[in-house]
């Protein structure tokens, strides 16, 4: 059974994009422009999720801390940033609000499945 991502991003070419690289590697994807409504598609066998920080409506921080305050096993998910943000005020913020990692993009599709694979095995 594929492992299922959540890809959070106000742009539609990086959700595509991400959507191609994962699928192209046995993942499952689903994706939302924003916190908000990735909150709401969250799905309870999503194995990890990636957002980025600079959205609308909820950005990534805000998103990460509704996560992480769920009170299902969600709240537990492994969550990757990927941003062009590098402050590194902004990390820690990130961190605080409970993020696994950080990936500057741009990135590569191998750096990219690298990281995940380390993160969520396979």
């Amino acid at each position: 059974m594929a492992k299922v991502i959540m890809v959070v991003d106000d742009s539609t070419s990086i959700r595509q994009s991400l959507r191609f690289i994962l699928e192209q590697n046995g993942y499952e994807v689903s994706d939302a422009p924003n916190g908000s409504e990735a909150l709401a598609a969250l799905k309870p066998e999503t194995q990890l999720i990636m957002t980025d920080i600079n959205m609308p409506v909820m950005n990534g921080i805000d998103f990460i801390k509704a996560v992480r305050g769920r009170t299902d096993a969600l709240k537990t998910v492994p969550i990757l940033v990927l941003t062009t943000e590098t402050q590194d005020d902004l990390r820690l913020k990130g961190k605080e609000a409970g993020a696994t990692g950080w990936i500057v993009k741009p990135f590569t599709a191998d750096e990219l499945v690298a990281v995940i694979k380390k993160v969520i095995g396979a």
